[in-house]
């Protein structure tokens, strides 16, 4: 199998934790012109193409179907660079044919229309090596936990933290460069824990509806301006830690809901697929390329934009099968319990996958009901 081939397999196994690498959009440049491979998995659509301000929106350009279980791929040539333009997938299925952002955008227009951008996740450089080394020292190698160093978390909720007075926008990241590392020095915190930064529909939520996964919420600037932030903060000596969110998305139509028209993120049976009270979708934890997915976005998070630890939201949505059903909406697992194993798995193979690659990094669970080794 050729490099392609193997990330393909990988990803369907379950084990592709790089998988952004390979889905979304990679670039590269070949003979002064800039080639943009766009891959997206969805097996139960009849068809898949590209629309784009650069392709049209009335002009969609089909993408290839270059797998048996459903990997779709396009191959686009440009003489100018393609970053900051807008995209979606086209998706024709027995549902009818919808619009979707792409599941592995780095960068979305998020709230207005959920349109994907075309993200260099290279262009930045962060200067944040010393924190980083001071971090991997406070790990006890003999002990394997972290040496007793206290901490003090600065829970914020970045669209209510402040606010211009004039007009009453939001503040930017780049702005809060300037305002947040002195005040949290000031306050006494060594770490700031970001409500949910991943891009969601609806201004007055705390963030916890996410639609793009992989993208930083616009309201507030670019990929780039938040690695600036998070590397201002570094070399202030603030820890950051990001509120994370594995176990549902919202229903809203450009997100990952049925997004090939079928349930494919989703859970499939009822008994399983949706939140009673927040009309969301749970992830389908138990599928190999939804393992893939949402691991490879937890280490895109420590990899890519330096973030110190993960906030697990909503454990226990997750390894109760019961959780926010009635009587008679769920069924037992096999030795008759009421947890779901195949969460309970996920959520070791996610710790295992973290630990493997940062062992200095902070994985915090918010379990509500005190879950046997839930912090082991």
């Amino acid at each position: 199998m050729n490099g392609g081939s193997l990330a393909a397999y990988y990803f369907h196994q379950g084990t592709n934790f790089y998988s952004y690498d390979y889905l979304g959009v990679q670039r590269r440049k070949i003979n002064g012109k800039y080639e943009y491979t766009f891959r997206t998995w969805a097996p139960n659509a009849h068809s898949v193409s590209l629309v784009s301000d650069f392709v049209g929106w009335d002009s969609p350009l089909p993408l290839t179907k270059i797998t048996d279980k459903g990997i779709y791929e396009l191959v686009y040539s440009s003489s100018v660079p393609l970053e900051g333009e807008p995209y979606k997938y086209r998706i024709t299925s027995d549902a009818g044919v919808h619009d979707k952002g792409d599941p592995y955008a780095l960068f979305s227009r998020g709230k207005d229309d959920g349109a994907s951008i075309i993200y260099d996740r290279r262009a930045f450089r962060f200067t944040d090596g010393r924190w980083l080394a001071a971090r991997k020292k406070k790990m006890s190698v003999k002990e394997g936990s972290y040496l007793p160093t206290p901490i003090n978390i600065y829970e914020m909720h970045l669209g209510s933290f402040m606010r211009h007075e004039d007009d009453n926008s939001y503040v930017t990241y780049l702005e809060l460069c300037d305002i947040l590392p002195s005040y949290l020095k000031k306050m006494g915190y060594t770490h700031v824990e970001f409500l949910p930064l991943q891009e969601h529909p609806y201004d007055g939520s705390w963030g916890y509806q996410v639609c793009g996964f992989y993208a930083v919420s616009s309201r507030f600037g670019t990929p780039d301006d938040f690695k600036k932030l998070v590397n201002t903060l570094h070399n202030a000596g603030i820890g950051v830690i990001m509120d994370w969110v594995p176990a549902h998305f919202p229903k809203d139509e450009w997100g990952l809901y049925e997004f090939d028209g079928k349930p494919l993120y989703e859970y499939q049976g009822r008994d399983k697929q949706e939140s009673r009270s927040w009309g969301a979708r749970f992830f389908d934890l138990g599928r190999e390329e939804i393992q893939s997915f949402l691991i490879s976005n937890a280490l895109y998070f420590l990899r890519e934009l330096h973030v110190d630890g993960l906030r697990v939201d909503a454990v226990a949505s997750m390894i109760y099968l019961d959780y926010d059903r009635l009587p008679g909406e769920w069924v037992p697992a096999y030795d008759g319990t009421n947890e779901n194993k195949e969460a309970i798995a996920f959520i070791k193979k996610l710790n295992s996958a973290v630990l493997g690659e940062f062992p200095d990094a902070l994985m915090i669970a918010e379990e509500s009901t005190a879950f046997g080794g839930v912090t082991a």
